[in-house]
């Protein structure tokens, strides 16, 4: 195993004056020692990392990292900047920065290194040597780990030897923690386990366990982490889980196996919290576990990019949101939870009813139930078993989204209240606005319920039985007598107005709908137009499969556009991004709109606009020209299901080349700028610009 650094790749001058050239700084050091083979393709992985959320640290240290394929060995490479450099920390400018590669299919040994070094720079008298050191030779060997710390715990987290630090925290192979001291009168101490995770897995992820490990020594807290990173991932001892007094989550991708920890005070924030501020989430952990709040263990998806500097998007003890995000925010990810759970069923029965379409034609749909008339020999009987089974998935369509919007507000207790909801929604003919309502209405009540204090003896019961009676009596209430009515009548005047839509109105309706297709490439914008579009798809209307027939269409143009791109001026792309756009044509023609999303984090500023115009120009000519489709999902393999499927794919062709000059133009333009612009800009606008 090659070493992590050398002194070739120690630059205790780093003269670089943006974050962006200190990483093409530190990254031709890696390319001159043969680790790194791809400088822009690598630097592009950089950009889309940095992207996801800033590498500064408070205390001076910037740690910009990635796995890159452009990579074929891990490596370290280590600049001091005596000015500083801005890596978005709190507290200002890094003058210690750490540029992390890690190659796409790193092995755990490699891995166990790189998390000990990020554990090591929680350490003041490890960055203090840093900074003191004048020897590019003896920095290398400092960050290796060969020079002998001088108090032994230190010294076990400095090899890198991931066993030791777990021996230490006596949590098993992915574990990393601190035994804090017992009081003064020998009772036990306040226990509290711990999850962090960042996008990559490879340093925030193990800084935040060896603050959080730290913070615990020091307040005489019993503090066992879970690492769930790049280096692997074990769960914690359930006895250890189960001995807790509290839990704190932090972390920057969804934490696995959330269930574990239900039932008890739970604090939730984002990483960079759990590096820069333990002892307050400590400090919190008891105060919540004081007053007797009880987590139900659930909380959301979080929304990638929310969130204050520190990354911190702490929820209550329900999961039910940031304490301090936006409301909007949190009602995003109430409904993108929804819909994430709805459009497996979307895909299955929709693509079935489809499918059945094409074998039996539209009066399938009246075919006899296939359980009392089914020949085995006849092409219209299996027709009418498709078209029946597509059926039975899309009538759970309404429940499910509420049920699961339910549940992103405040988790299982949510699910009765949120699918009766659902249910109730269909019954009153509110239709998919309804269901949206029921979610809402379940989740809130839910965390209502869970707000009431309640005796210690009736904890148990009260997610089982207790919140989904109340729940869902409350929500039925809301519904049938309330609500519902309301928005049936809301919901048949929107049906009307779709069947309506004729020329101007539904061209612009086709513009508005492309460009929320392509503004993100199947995030929250995007399946906002998608989930509009497949609720049309629940009562089939004319004016319902135009939108279907625009969303889809509108939502091919931007893989299909960067891959027609990296055709005709390979030039223009880097080698990794020429390699995407292979896969973007299959990617784009499958409806898959997330195969841009790697040009539009390294180019946003041009990729995101570009796309967006062509899939205003697609939207448009779709709904001008009439195309219909009752398939939520297929691309072009659903063509022969399309109403005027030739015009539909005209439409496709037109929106992708409009894109494909639009990016090609902006790009090259780009290209012929002066030299000038500094470091960054040799990188083309990759690097520059997706900071």
């Amino acid at each position: 195993m090659s070493e992590l650094i050398t002194a070739e790749l120690v630059d205790l001058d780093l003269s670089a004056a943006t974050k962006d050239a200190a990483a093409r700084s530190l990254a031709e050091r890696m390319v001159a020692a043969h680790r790194v083979t791809d400088l822009d393709g690598f630097l592009a992985d950089v950009a889309a990392r940095e992207a996801q959320m800033p590498t500064g640290l408070d205390g001076g240290i910037g740690i910009p990292h990635c796995r890159s394929e452009h990579v074929n060995a891990p490596t370290l490479a280590f600049g001091r900047s005596g000015a500083g450099i801005d890596f978005g920390a709190a507290d200002g400018p890094a003058d210690l920065i750490f540029l992390i590669a890690a190659p796409a299919g790193a092995d755990d040994d490699h891995l166990t290194i790189l998390s000990g070094l990020a554990r090591r720079l929680m350490d003041p008298e490890f960055t203090a040597a840093l900074r003191a050191g004048t020897d590019p030779r003896a920095v290398a060997a400092l960050i290796r780990g060969e020079e002998p710390p001088e108090e032994p715990e230190q010294a076990r987290v400095e090899t890198g030897n991931q066993e030791q630090e777990q021996e230490r925290a006596g949590t098993g192979a992915e574990a990393a923690g601190a035994t804090g001291a017992t009081g003064a009168t020998g009772s036990v101490p306040f226990r509290i386990v711990a999850v962090t995770s960042c996008p990559t897995g490879i340093a925030h992820t193990y800084m935040a366990a060896e603050s959080l490990a730290a913070a615990g020594r020091a307040e005489g807290v019993e503090v066992t982490v879970e690492t769930q990173g790049s280096a692997g991932f074990k769960k914690l001892d359930p006895a250890v889980v189960a001995a807790a007094d509290a839990v704190i989550w932090a972390h920057d991708v969804e934490v696995r196996e959330k269930a574990r920890f239900r039932g008890k005070p739970l604090v939730d924030v984002g990483v960079k919290a759990g590096i820069n501020r333990p002892a307050e989430l400590i400090a919190e952990a008891r105060r919540k576990a004081e007053r007797g709040e009880i987590a139900a263990a659930a909380g959301s998806d979080k929304a990638s990019g929310s969130g204050d500097d520190d990354g911190d998007r702490s929820r209550d003890d329900n999961g039910s949101g940031a304490e301090h995000a936006h409301f909007g925010v949190r009602l995003r990810t109430y409904l993108m939870s929804g819909v994430s759970y709805m459009v497996p069923f979307v895909a299955a029965g929709g693509l079935l009813i489809a499918l059945s379409f094409a074998i039996g034609g539209y009066e399938t749909a009246s075919a006899k139930s296939v359980a009392d008339h089914f020949v085995w020999g006849e092409a219209d009987s299996w027709a009418a078993l498709l078209n029946q089974i597509g059926s039975a998935a899309f009538g759970f369509l309404v429940p499910v989204l509420a049920g699961y919007i339910a549940y992103g507000m405040a988790d299982r207790p949510a699910l009765v209240p949120g699918f009766v909801g659902g249910a109730i929604a269909l019954t009153v003919n509110a239709g998919f606005l309804g269901g949206l309502v029921a979610g809402l209405l379940a989740g809130a009540v839910v965390m209502a319920v869970q707000r009431v204090p309640v005796h210690a003896t009736l904890r148990g019961i009260m997610p089982v039985l207790v919140i989904p009676l109340v729940a869902s009596a409350a929500v039925g209430f809301l519904m049938f007598i309330v609500v519902g009515k309301p928005i049936a009548s809301l919901q048949n005047a929107l049906t009307d107005w779709l069947n309506g839509l004729s020329g101007s109105n539904a061209v612009i309706l086709g513009v508005v709908l492309g460009l929320m297709m392509c503004f993100d490439m199947g995030g929250p914008l995007n399946k906002v137009a998608y989930a509009f579009a497949v609720g049309g798809l629940a009562d089939p209307t004319p004016g319902g499969l135009k939108v279907m027939a625009a969303v889809m269409a509108a939502g091919m143009v931007p893989p299909l556009a960067m891959a027609l791109a990296t055709t005709v001026r390979r030039g223009l792309f880097t080698k990794t991004e020429r390699e995407n756009g292979r896969a973007a044509w299959v990617l784009g023609a499958s409806f898959i709109t997330e195969g841009a999303i790697p040009f539009a984090a390294a180019d946003p500023l041009r990729v995101i606009p570009s796309v967006m115009a062509g899939g205003a120009v697609t939207g448009a000519l779709s709904m001008a020209f009439g195309a219909t489709l009752r398939a939520p999902h297929g691309g072009v393999f659903v063509v022969p299901l399309i109403g005027e499927p030739f015009l539909y794919l005209l439409a496709i062709a037109a929106g992708t080349l409009v894109a494909t000059a639009l990016v090609v133009l902006l790009k090259g333009a780009r290209r012929t700028a002066p030299e000038a612009a500094g470091d960054a800009g040799a990188d083309g606008s990759r690097v520059t610009v997706a900071a």
